[in-house]
């Protein structure tokens, strides 16, 4: 019995853990958001309160980002809109303070070559799966620290529950994030 419990004990020992070895720079990483307005202009902002993680699995050369973003970080040109879109009808701050999204497993080279990043995204308490398109760089898989990992994408808003305004409002939001990647 020893003998076995000591070889489970080392097989797990020889087995890379797989842990968050990369962090989201919350100082400098940024989100932002725009929607159309009547069809002429466009409601846009962005969100300065990012965190979260990118975990590497090196067995299977891919990769994990998890990021939280804080609703009432949101900075816009207009007090007015920025309390309308934290309301009940748009993000609903009070209810859902953060969205928050989680990737599948992406391919490292992916991660600097550019390509669609699929995970699901958790908007007002509603998880659905989207797909942003990242932009390539010039960091090597290998060594991420210190990229910035450029993302866009649409969302249909009455897929996460933002109903209100429909005819003066796109149900298309455009969604952007510059995640800059650090070690932990």
């Amino acid at each position: 019995m020893r003998l076995l419990l000591s070889a489970i004990a080392m097989i797990f020992l020889a087995s890379p853990a797989i842990a968050a070895d990369l962090r989201i720079d919350s100082v400098r990483s940024k989100a932002e958001f725009s929607v159309r307005l009547l069809w002429v202009t466009s409601v846009t902002g962005h969100f300065e309160g990012i965190r979260g993680d990118l975990t590497t699995d090196p067995a299977t050369a891919t990769a994990v980002v998890r990021a939280d973003i804080d609703t009432e970080s949101i900075k816009m040109e207009s007090a007015r809109l920025r309390r309308w879109v934290l309301a009940q009808e748009f993000f609903d701050s009070v209810h859902y303070p953060s969205i928050h999204f989680v990737s599948k497993p992406t391919s490292l080279a992916l991660l600097s070559q550019g390509g669609d990043v699929a995970g699901d995204l958790t908007i007002r308490g509603v998880t659905r799966p989207v797909t942003f398109r990242l932009l390539a760089n010039r960091c090597p898989p290998e060594a991420m620290a210190g990229c910035i990992l450029q993302l866009q994408g649409i969302i249909d808003r009455t897929d996460f529950g933002m109903l209100g305004r429909r005819g003066a409002l796109s149900d298309r939001v455009s969604l952007g994030m510059a995640i800059v990647i650090e070690p932990m």
